[in-house]
């Protein structure tokens, strides 16, 4: 089974529309073929940024709250211990970067791949949600 960490712009594309492989991404946590790691911070970002006025326009905060109660359903929730920044050029980044290490992830599903770069200095491969869906068969 992969680990893998999501950064919070898959999850925004994710909930922006129902076409791309961000979407499909979240619809395959029901095949638990991968899990994806959260940390207290990280699931902060995704809350704070998914309810931001405007950004999701089709969706209540209630519904946000749902996906984000199912996604902690499936997900290893992991305390960072140790930090390793600066590392990467956004802070924020530095934030989802110190979570795969912890939670010994292979993969940061992200579409800021090149901003994750330094990441494979850890042994942990940026992808594209397609990327990933590729890698495991799952994309159609």
């Amino acid at each position: 089974m992969d680990k893998i960490v999501i950064d919070t712009n898959v999850l925004v594309a994710a909930l922006r529309s129902k076409q791309g492989a961000s979407y499909k991404l979240l619809l395959e946590l029901t095949h638990d073929w991968y899990t994806p790691a959260v940390s207290v911070p990280l699931f902060l970002e995704y809350e704070a940024v998914l309810k931001r006025a405007g950004l999701i326009p089709n969706l209540q905060s209630t519904d946000i709250d749902n996906v984000l109660n199912f996604l902690l359903t499936k997900a290893r929730l992991c305390q960072i211990y140790y930090l390793w920044r600066p590392c990467l050029k956004d802070p924020q980044d530095d934030m989802v970067l110190e979570l795969a290490v912890q939670s010994q992830s292979q993969y940061i599903v992200t579409f800021n791949v090149r901003d994750f770069k330094r990441c494979t200095t850890f042994g942990i491969k940026p992808l594209t949600p397609q990327q990933f869906l590729e890698l495991n068969g799952r994309l159609k």
